[in-house]
């Protein structure tokens, strides 16, 4: 069966280049606009990982990863940030409210796929 990735940002660039970057590797991909349209989605799909922009409308980033985190049912699903935040405090609150990894804007597929690889076998 296939992993489901839910990728959730509010550019459609980003979005379009991980959903290929991922599909190519045989995940199926769900994409959201925002943190919310990602919350919305969360009860209604069996969702393997979840990766994040932190800068979103609506619900950011931060939130989303909260919200999981503090739900029983999707508390243990990965998470793995992608964010143009770079500021060391920006990483250390992502890593603390719960996420599994944080990438860079710009990044690299080949370690966001790395990344993924850790946490979906």
């Amino acid at each position: 069966m296939k992993k489901v990735i839910l990728v959730a940002d509010d550019s459609p660039t980003i979005r379009k280049f991980v959903s290929f970057a991922l599909a190519m590797k045989g995940y199926e991909i769900l994409s959201a606009s925002d943190g919310m349209q990602a919350l919305e989605m969360l009860p209604s799909e069996k969702i393997d990982l979840v990766i994040t922009d932190l800068n979103m409308p609506n619900v950011d980033g931060f939130e989303l990863i909260k919200t999981i985190r503090s739900n029983e049912e999707f508390k243990d699903i990965p998470i793995i940030i992608l964010s143009s935040l770079t500021s060391k405090d920006d990483i250390e609150l992502g890593m603390e409210i719960g996420a599994n990894s944080y990438l860079v804007k710009p990044f690299d597929s080949k370690r966001m796929l790395y990344e993924v690889s850790k946490y979906l076998n």
